[in-house]
């Protein structure tokens, strides 16, 4: 195991994300906790000199970040799963430590995000995800996706927009949003429909949080 990643969960960040997770009733061994720790203290590491997350404080990190991450594995499909617009590995990260049998890309046009969520990978010892530097309307793999995560990067429609040649039959985009987007799901193209919305309580988070999942009409 990577020096990076710590012996079984001690310390208050992993007290907080152990009864977070228990919370979203989620069973996450030692490891995997220890090795969502290690995400975040890399990103800490890296904040410093790339400015990659304006959260500074690992005790909020751990809701903002992590648990909010957390909060949709009840709600996927698993498969192979793309992380659009990844930026510092969230949620792509804690969901593919979460779901050890789905593959997840780790898609950003960013470089320097890019170079940090290799970084993390390797560091953490993350068998089931790879980073994809690319921008996401030009990305065009031989394979399409089960499920498709989208965490503040756009508006519904410009994400279906921009998703759409990446969704596999039978597929979803997951949409990550705050307060109920009735607008926003208003604007969806016609050829899209919502499946189903679900209303997310997230362990330390006092705010509203939706995920909207959307597949072809």
């Amino acid at each position: 195991m990577s020096a990076l990643v710590a012996p079984p969960a001690q310390g208050e960040l992993a007290r907080q994300l152990a009864k977070g997770a228990a919370e979203l009733g989620l069973e996450l061994g030692p490891e995997t906790r220890s090795k969502l720790i290690a995400h975040l203290e890399l990103l800490d590491k890296w904040t410093r000199v790339h400015n990659l997350t304006s959260i500074r404080d690992k005790g909020r990190s751990v809701s903002v970040h992590l648990l909010d991450s957390l909060a949709v594995v009840p709600h996927l499909p698993g498969g192979r799963m793309l992380d659009a617009g990844s930026g510092a590995g969230f949620p792509g990260i804690p969901v593919a430590l979460a779901m050890p049998a789905a593959q997840v890309d780790l898609l950003d046009s960013n470089h320097k995000k890019c170079a940090f969520l290799r970084q993390a990978i390797a560091e953490i010892g993350l068998k089931n995800a790879k980073v994809v530097c690319e921008r996401l309307e030009s990305w065009h793999p031989a394979w399409q996706y089960d499920c498709i995560l989208a965490r503040a990067l756009a508006e519904i429609a410009e994400v279906v927009a921009l998703c759409a040649h990446l969704l596999a039959p039978g597929g979803v985009i997951a949409a990550m949003k705050g307060i109920h987007p009735f607008e926003e799901i208003e604007r969806i193209p016609p050829e899209f429909r919502v499946r189903r919305v679900h209303a997310l309580a997230v362990p330390g988070l006092a705010a509203e949080r939706h995920l909207v999942l959307i597949e072809r009409a």
